[in-house]
């Protein structure tokens, strides 16, 4: 089975559910559920019945709903793939607040889309030049829809009534490491280096990643010290501009820039939901 096969050791605890659901020639299946105490371990599978449409790169891009009658937290990741029968099997594991039994219970767990056929790029972006790019001056004020790094957070919180943060104006495409990823700009702000990318379609495929800077010389790498994201103007590609505070311009040409990138090329749709009871293993 399924179970025996992803790991013997747990598979005696538990129990078979064996429910499932087809749409678009995808089925997929409430395996098993381990109960203990507060906490539910749900094996769940999906399987391509017509075709090729994902790899072991699935993901299910945070689309999937666990609807249950009491406050929970949850989470889901890849257990196994199967190539040959072209099957992805995931454990979520669900934790009822206040430590209740959740004995009894029912559950529904709903999955509308997945991402598969990821791709990474990890690398110098070679066709990148910084000592000789135009550097860029022009910039803007956005409001992030993302920010990672402590002062940048502490600026747009504290600092920032309106809050709005500079970044960089795009000045188009100089570069495309790998599809759905662009950088579209290096420059300073407020005496900051700022390197801009542009992840194509991000609430369909995904895609993500980051930018670090590489000394010719040392080899040492420097990592920004934070990012700001931010839609463009239709809301479905977002900016990013990776930060370095202490990258001078007379000294950018020492360095070659590093991209870290995932991407895919977009989501597959659908409606896939099964109910099932939360219920002690056999042997309890």
């Amino acid at each position: 089975s399924i179970l025996y096969a992803i790991s013997p050791a747990t598979a005696q605890f538990f129990k078979p559910v064996q429910l499932s659901c087809e749409d678009d020639g995808i089925r997929m299946e409430v395996v098993a559920v381990y109960i203990h105490e507060d906490t539910a371990d749900i094996y769940i599978s999906m399987q391509d019945l017509e075709g090729t449409r994902f790899d072991e790169t699935i993901d299910l891009f945070d689309s999937y709903q666990i609807n249950t009658p009491f406050g929970c937290t949850g989470h889901c990741e890849l257990s196994s793939y199967d190539l040959d029968t072209q099957t992805a099997t995931f454990l979520i594991t669900i934790e009822q607040w206040n430590e209740q039994n959740i004995i009894g219970e029912k559950l529904t767990f709903l999955i509308r889309e997945f991402l598969s056929n990821k791709k990474s790029y990890k690398g110098i972006i070679d066709d990148v030049s910084l000592d000789t790019i135009e550097v860029s001056s022009s910039t803007q004020t956005v409001q992030p829809r993302g920010l990672s790094g402590d002062d940048l957070f502490d600026e747009y919180t504290v600092s920032n009534a309106r809050g709005e943060l500079a970044v960089l104006k795009p000045v188009g495409n100089i570069s495309s490491p790998i599809n759905g990823v662009t950088l579209t700009g290096v420059g300073y702000v407020d005496g900051q280096l700022h390197v801009q990318v542009y992840y194509d379609n991000i609430h369909k495929t995904d895609n993500h990643g980051s930018i670090a800077l590489l000394n010719n010389e040392t080899g040492k790498t420097i990592l920004c010290n934070g990012s700001i994201a931010f839609f463009d103007d239709v809301r479905k590609g977002s900016y990013e501009d990776y930060i370095f505070t202490a990258v001078s311009a007379d000294t950018l040409g020492d360095y070659e820039l590093y991209g870290d990138f995932v991407t895919s090329s977009g989501s597959v749709e659908g409606n896939w939901s099964v109910t099932f009871p939360l219920e002690n293993t056999l042997d309890e």
